[in-house]
């Protein structure tokens, strides 16, 4: 009775995000209308490397952003430190963080930031154009809360809840988002996986703040008033995705796995991802050298494509025993291209703790 409740829980949760996916599916006329668009940029650079179609496969803490069902397969404590010199040589850094932790023996939780970077900007106005007033530093953040349960030795579902900020000098906005996922796993050697994530569904978020105030004199009168300009909502880029992987097993130390996925955005054009991952296990190391491609409709054209996040990726990830004491410590590194913008480098390390 206990596994067909945790079965039954499972379908009903795979059943609300079928069921979300009609509204969610690509429409042109909606292409270009949402914003919070660091909610689409993956900052972990394993599953960068592999095309972000790990949907099915992703695990651990980098699952907060592909799947959440994927952190449930955390082993006990997992704790990351990635860094992205983001859009090539724009000047922007992406630094990302994170700890996952198992509090049971079906539960994960974990705790992420993705801070943007954009430097320092001189601040200017109508009478000084030329800025010597000051600087000022844009910023964009999410916060990221998860947790992650495994209903069942197949069923394994997940949600994220996001905290966004945005602010320049003297504007800001704010929103909630919620992700939920599940993966159903299956197999002789659980080599077959399916998955499926809602991501991004929140709040409208709006600008707010002094910025769209303004003092007018009056010369006539001889007063002064203050304008406040309305700033108009914008929605977050909600979307559907859904994902397959298979292992193929060689042996106990080598074995390669194959992913596809199918991203339904709302506000750009769908993509379509497929992704490699082989990986080699030794005594005390193992070794993974992962590839993928991420397509859309009119990827090579650039009055057409609605994302610069297309094309090839890559990257390769060591992890092993250091020390006498056996810190398990990876080191990890993607690459993506982008156009126009070039290559999007992604460097990690990530200790996990069994």
């Amino acid at each position: 009775m206990n596994m067909l409740k945790k079965i039954i829980n499972g379908s009903m949760i795979v059943g609300a995000l079928a069921m979300s996916f009609p509204t969610l599916a690509g429409n042109e006329d909606r292409i270009g209308s949402a914003g919070a668009s660091e909610m689409l940029v993956n900052p972990w650079a394993r599953s960068t490397a592999f095309g972000t179609a790990g949907i099915a496969s992703t695990d651990g803490l980098e699952a907060q952003f592909s799947n959440i069902a994927g952190l449930a397969f955390t082993d006990k404590t997992q704790i990351k430190f990635n860094y992205t010199n983001w859009l090539g040589d724009a000047g922007i850094s992406l630094n990302s963080a994170g700890i996952a932790q198992r509090v049971g023996s079906q539960t994960v939780v974990a705790l992420s930031i993705q801070a943007f970077g954009y430097g320092d900007i001189d601040i200017t106005t109508v009478d000084l154009p030329e800025g010597g007033i000051g600087q000022f530093s844009p910023r964009k953040n999410i916060i990221n809360i998860g947790f992650a349960r495994e209903f069942s030795n197949s069923i394994y579902a997940g949600l994220n809840v996001k905290v966004m900020n945005e602010n320049i000098a003297n504007l800001k906005a704010s929103g909630v988002a919620f992700d939920a996922g599940i993966r159903y796993v299956t197999g002789e050697q659980d080599q077959i996986k399916f998955g499926i994530t809602l991501k991004n569904v929140g709040t409208p978020m709006k600008f707010e703040g002094d910025g769209l105030s303004k003092e007018i004199f009056y010369q006539d009168a001889g007063g002064v008033a203050t304008m406040v300009q309305r700033s108009a909502s914008f929605e977050m880029p909600s979307l559907l995705a859904m994902g397959f992987s298979y292992d193929f097993i060689f042996d106990e130390t080598s074995k390669l796995t194959a992913a596809a996925a199918f991203h339904a955005n709302s506000f750009t054009n769908d993509q379509f991802n497929i992704g490699l991952d082989y990986g080699m296990s030794f005594k005390k190391a193992a070794f993974n050298v992962r590839a993928g491609f991420v397509g859309e409709k009119a990827i090579f054209d650039r009055e057409e494509s609605t994302s610069s996040l297309t094309g090839l990726t890559a990257g390769v990830s060591v992890d092993a025993l250091l020390g006498d004491k056996g810190i398990p410590l990876g080191f990890e590194y993607a690459m993506r291209t982008s156009n126009p913008f070039g290559i999007i480098n992604t460097f990690g390390l990530t200790l996990s703790l069994k």
